[in-house]
């Protein structure tokens, strides 16, 4: 079965940065566009970014310039390198892959979730 596994959350400093990965195993991953997605709580979740099979990539607005995601086909490895983090950023992060069309940011576009990691921002 399609399993998502994210690590590499934890605290840092505001400026500070972190590097979140997620390995994916159940399926050919290279095949699809993968996502990474952030919910805090009380709020909605929330598209990051997305990078497809290609390579390319969307951003949110909110990210563009301090957030990189990339991909390793070979390891089954989705990344994302967050720099110049802000306590806005604090959030449980997702990965996200099984894209079913529609916004690349929008979680209802993806149809496997991994169980998150928490980034905390203060």
């Amino acid at each position: 079965h399609v399993q998502l596994v994210e690590s590499g959350g934890g605290s840092v400093q505001p400026g500070g940065s972190l590097r979140l990965s997620c390995v994916a195993s159940g399926f050919n991953s290279d095949d699809y566009c993968m996502a990474w997605f952030r919910q805090a709580p009380g709020k909605e979740r929330e598209g990051v970014a997305s990078i497809d099979r290609d390579g390319h990539t969307t951003y949110a607005d909110f990210v563009k310039g301090r957030f990189t995601i990339s991909r390793d086909n070979a390891d089954n490895t989705l990344y994302l390198q967050m720099n110049y983090l802000e306590p806005e950023d604090t959030a449980t992060y997702y990965c996200a892959t099984g894209y079913v069309g529609g916004a690349l940011l929008g979680p209802q576009s993806y149809s496997y979730w991994g169980q998150g990691t928490q980034v905390t921002v203060s």
